[in-house]
């Protein structure tokens, strides 16, 4: 959309709303006598501006039309006697007001604006000049008069006044005896003391004076003398009579009603009823009087058909918003936006205060001269003056609504809800809102138009959705934010009711507001114990984890055992507390006062924050506790008793969710044994079926946990033992945090039985005497048959072949491996057979031989005489070893080559390695890296271990259950000698 102007930039309002001049109603109200005497203000005064700011209106050229050709002595088509009896503030002195400057100006009124449309409906030449006489009911007082002290005769009378005003002494002469009596004169009396030329006679707010003179019979005289002059008038081809008769009916008693009826029914009898302005005029109307109005500028009509455009593109959501018109209705309505004209129409003019056209003009010019204000000011720059735009913290503004709605009690709904110098429900929202809905101010304009379609809630009038988006939309505003915000005034408003997409405002506070003094009665006790019930309850729920503790403090209250164990923190533990993660360390790593063996059990459940948890508790303990008022409860309609029982459940609703939301975090024992956090993210009700398992599919995602371990995978974790026990086996997935932890523990009953079928592992027992019984490697087991115990074993394949497949020779070892003898010297060498196992393996009568000197079969070796180098051979079918002899006279020196550098042995064949020496705990890390690692395939490497560590204060009994545990977790002997 191209960016329109601002209404103010393209019709400017009258000077006085510009300046913010204080606006009071009279101003609105002209007052005819005031006109007849020459002190109304200029507006009112001086023809020429009265009639530039007269908008003529179907009836009110209709009216003059025909009064104008009564005077001009045409009774063809013509009434002698108008009655309006309409509404009170319908235009009824303003149009009296403009027949009196036509009959005060004659042809001189021929040019004003509108007059040429009178004169041509009215089919003569020119207005003709007229005598006029004004009775003004609010003016006249019987008792004390008019004139007798200014030179003319004292006048009591009605009829006396309209006497002196038509003939003046002479006219008043003949009534004169009549007006002194109190009696009506007749018609020959009338006829006396009218002029013969074009005559008017006006008379306004009749009954005012009917009412104040009851008691001294006058009111009864006027009826008489209404009557006489309607009827004089019909008899005359140039007398008009035009009455206005009532004041409020809000302020009639049942004597003012019955006048009232017996005037109307006179006049409507004699004379024409006359309706003075009708709805699709009333826009006219208020442009012409608020703004200077030249018809609509070209930058308004580029609006207006914005606004169209966005009307018709959206018309399936605005209900019957009249979308055949709609460009008609924005053009005629501009710069205020269709629904601010029409509502007062549709949702007010029932109202019994309602002031159909003072009232609106008045509330409207207000509600211009603030908005221009604000405008240039910068605050709004709306192209258009809309319903949702009324500056309602204006106290002006409201005291003029206010007097139309006929009531103020309203005052603490609007200052509360909608608008305020302070803030209010509304402007809270907004504040709180995304940036487009906070500069578009969408709920309070929201609120506001609720409140002017449901007229204040002084009726049964009620907002709909369409009425809301047609009021309140434009054609930049994202129509889907309206029932967002309107969702957020339903749950926040103390005064808006809502049901089946109605809204209105009322004078009775909603649930809401008892919800809000509820809330600050709840104890933080039972906050408390809420928010830890919900939490439980939530958790509960879900896939079956073997244990589960809840808000513990201490490390004693979580039992070490081989099972995956889900610890819920408590929701004052929030991950950003300091001491948060080092109560988890201190869950994990201790137990009591010992070491806890099974570290990798416990995954911590943690929350982000309480906040969010307390206010949904808090939350559903206030709805309950309205529940449970029955004198409450007594006060409610249907409508709140459901909007109680909906709030009820969704409380409950919004407090699960929020236990959801709050414990979005895990914490678990990482690989490299510290504490690893995992975020879950924005996590709400809908990912799973329980919070529970949310984390179960996010650990399983990760590899944190398992539902099961296949045996290939269990031969990679193998510690450093031949035979590892099935409990040991099991335990570790729970003690170790290389490993997954097993969601179910028994779960490696399965991976066993697997692997003992697939051959992958053995199944075993081990008796006292070390014999390996029973003996289950490739046979079909079942979950059953596996026993988790200290007393039952899982060996590997590689094991387990040592005890299926027979033994054969594969390696001899031949000790020493090398010497050096002097000739002839003897050595005793011996002869080690090992299997394909690495396994001791006997051999009978083994061959032996030596390259020089002499060996015998038990290998006992004589050196030769002559030095050098010899070799020393046993072989046992295919398999043998040698070992390397240097004979060496006994003065013999090192040989050199001819560089004088010693000459090495050729080096023996290696068939073994073997080193014992202490290592600096420096290069523990370095021995194993670069001197076993190249042997760890070998069958056979052995390392043996032996640590000592010296009396000391640094070994605390915590430090040895650790080190135990440790021994435990890799599978090794964890007896330690303490000293």
């Amino acid at each position: 959309m191209t960016k329109l102007k601002p209404w103010f930039d393209v019709v400017k309002p009258r000077e006085d709303l510009r300046t913010g001049k204080p606006l009071d109603a009279s101003e609105f109200a002209v007052h005819l006598e005031h006109v007849r005497e020459r002190r109304a203000p200029d507006d009112y005064q001086i023809p020429e501006r009265f009639f530039e700011r007269t908008y003529i209106t179907r009836t009110l050229r209709d009216l003059a039309a025909e009064v104008v050709r009564r005077l001009s002595g045409e009774r063809v088509a013509t009434s002698a006697v108008f009655n309006m009896a309409t509404q009170f503030g319908g235009g009824k002195t303003h149009a009296l007001t403009l027949l009196y400057h036509l009959a005060a100006g004659g042809r001189n009124a021929d040019s004003w604006r509108g007059v040429r449309g009178i004169l041509s409906q009215a089919g003569v030449p020119g207005i003709p000049a007229a005598a006029t006489a004004v009775f003004v009911g609010t003016e006249f007082d019987s008792l004390s008069g008019r004139g007798g002290d200014d030179g003319s005769p004292r006048r009591l009378t009605p009829w006396g006044e309209i006497g002196w005003q038509l003939g003046g002494e002479n006219g008043f002469e003949r009534v004169a005896r009549h007006d002194a009596q109190g009696i009506a004169p007749a018609g020959d009396v009338i006829r006396s003391f009218l002029p013969s030329g074009p005559t008017l006679v006006l008379m306004d707010e009749l009954m005012n004076y009917i009412s104040r003179n009851r008691k001294t019979g006058l009111s009864a005289q006027l009826y008489n003398f209404l009557h006489n002059l309607a009827e004089e008038a019909r008899a005359r081809d140039n007398l008009a009579l035009v009455v206005s008769i009532p004041a409020s009916e809000l302020e009639m008693n049942s004597d003012d009603q019955r006048d009232y009826e017996s005037v109307k029914k006179l006049l409507d009898r004699v004379g024409k009823a006359v309706i003075m302005s009708v709805e699709t005029e009333t826009a006219e109307i208020i442009r012409r009087r608020l703004f200077e109005w030249g018809g609509l500028p070209e930058e308004g009509a580029r609006t207006c058909a914005e606004y169209a455009d966005w009307a018709m593109e959206h018309h399936e959501i605005l209900g019957d918003a009249d979308i055949d018109t709609i460009r008609e209705r924005f053009a005629g309505s501009y710069p205020f936006h269709p629904a601010v004209l029409s509502v007062f129409e549709r949702k007010w003019q029932s109202l019994p205060r309602f002031q159909r056209t003072r009232g609106v003009l008045r509330l409207l010019a207000l509600w211009v001269s603030r908005a221009y204000e604000s405008g240039y000011k910068g605050a709004e720059r709306c192209p258009l003056i809309t319903l949702g735009s009324a500056p309602l913290e204006d106290s002006y503004l409201r005291a003029a609504m206010f007097e139309q709605l006929g009531s103020d009690a309203l005052e603490g709904p609007v200052t509360t809800d909608i608008a305020s110098t302070k803030e209010c429900n509304a402007q809270r929202l907004d504040r709180e809102a995304s940036e487009a809905v906070k500069k578009a101010r969408l709920h309070q304009k929201i609120a506001t138009a609720i409140f002017f379609e449901s007229n204040g809630g002084m009726t049964k009038a009620e907002a709909t959705l369409p009425e809301i988006r047609f009021a309140v939309g434009e054609p930049d505003l994202d129509i889907a934010n309206v029932e967002t915000a309107l969702d957020a005034l339903v749950d926040s408003c103390y005064y808006l009711s809502a049901e089946r997409n109605r809204y209105r405002y009322s004078l009775t506070p909603n649930l809401n507001k008892l919800l809000t003094d509820r809330r600050a009665s709840v104890q933080a006790k039972s906050i408390e114990d809420r928010v830890l019930e919900e939490v439980q309850s939530v958790f509960r729920a879900g896939p079956t984890i073997p244990a589960r503790v809840y808000f513990p403090e201490k490390s004693g209250q979580i039992a070490d055992v081989a099972v995956l164990t889900l610890v819920v923190l408590g929701p004052g533990r929030p991950l950003s507390e300091p001491g948060t993660p080092r109560l988890i360390e201190s869950l994990i790593r201790e137990h009591g006062l010992a070491g806890r063996t099974f570290k990798s059990a416990l995954l911590f459940a943690v929350p982000e924050g309480t906040s969010a948890l307390q206010n949904e508790a808090r939350n559903g303990l206030a709805w309950e506790d309205i529940a449970g008022d029955d004198e409450t409860l007594k006060r409610l309609d249907d409508t709140q008793l459901r909007q109680l029982k909906t709030g009820r459940e969704k409380a409950a609703r919004d407090l699960r969710e929020a236990v959801w939301r709050t414990y979005r975090y895990i914490a678990l024992l990482d690989k490299d044994n510290a504490l690893k956090e995992i975020d879950l993210g924005l996590v709400h009700s809908s990912m799973a079926g329980s919070l529970t398992e949310v984390i179960i599919n996010r650990l399983r995602q990760d590899d944190e946990i398992t539902e099961a371990v296949g045996p290939h995978k269990l031969v990679r974790y193998w510690p450093a033992v031949a035979e590892w026990s099935t409990r040991a086996a099991r335990d570790a997935f729970f003690s170790s945090p290389l490993l997954p932890r097993l969601i179910d523990p028994m779960a490696i009953r399965r991976t066993i039985a697997d692997g003992v079928s697939q051959k992958i592992l053995a199944y075993v027992g081990k008796g006292a005497d070390g014999k390996l019984e029973p003996f289950h490697f490739g046979t079909a087991l079942s979950e059953a048959d596996i026993e988790i115990s200290n007393d039952m074993f899982v060996l590997t394949a590689a094991e387990a072949a040592k005890h299926v497949e027979p033994p054969r020779l594969a390696r001899v070892e031949l000790k020493p491996s090398s010497a050096q003898l002097r000739p002839g010297q003897e050595m005793q060498f011996s002869v080690t057979a090992y299997d394909q196992h690495g396994r001791p393996f006997p051999i009978d009568a083994p061959m032996w031989s030596a390259s020089g000197g002499t060996v015998d079969q038990s290998g006992s070796y004589v050196a030769a005489s002559t030095p050098g180098f010899y070799t020393i051979a046993v072989t046992s079918g295919e398999i043998g070893a040698r070992a390397n002899v240097q004979v060496v006279s006994e003065d013999a020196r090192p040989k050199t080559g001819r560089g004088g550098e010693a000459i090495k042995p050729p080096p023996r064949a290696a068939s073994g390695l073997r080193w014992q020496g202490n290592v600096p705990h420096q290069k523990w890390m370095n021995f194993y890296t670069k001197v076993l690692s190249r042997f760890v395939g070998i069958p056979g490497l052995r390392l043996t271990v032996e640590f000592e560590i010296p009396p000391t204060d640094a070994v605390t009994q915590s430090k040895v259950e650790e080190t135990r545990t440790a021994l435990r977790e890799l599978g090794l002997n964890e007896e330690l000698e303490v000293t």
